[in-house]
């Protein structure tokens, strides 16, 4: 009796990052989902589980099935994460504007 094969399992881990410049490439062009997890530096699985939010930042469409992602539409997605990650400055907790004393 032959031994059951072993099934193939996707590799959900991070891509190594992209053999291309994503300023260089035409606004027009379309990344695979494989691709845009690699510009933007998070697994496919991120990207998978973005695809169920309708209002997420990053926008795709389905071309035969498979998502595909503008480049215009990663680089939007970066510039906004660049401006998000820019913390606010402190604020103290008197609401005054006065500084609380130590």
């Amino acid at each position: 009796m032959p031994r059951a094969t072993k099934r193939r399992r996707k590799n959900r881990g991070m891509p190594p990052p992209a053999s291309f410049d994503i300023d260089t490439l035409p606004s027009s062009s379309n990344l695979t989902a494989l691709e845009a997890a690699a510009v933007i530096r998070r697994t496919p699985g991120a990207l998978e589980q973005w695809r169920r939010d309708p209002n997420h930042p990053l926008k795709w469409r389905y071309v035969d099935g498979r998502p595909l992602y503008r480049v215009d539409a990663v680089r939007g997605y970066l510039a906004g994460c660049d401006k998000a990650t820019k913390r606010p400055p402190p604020h103290n907790a008197r609401g005054d504007g006065r500084a609380a004393r130590p």
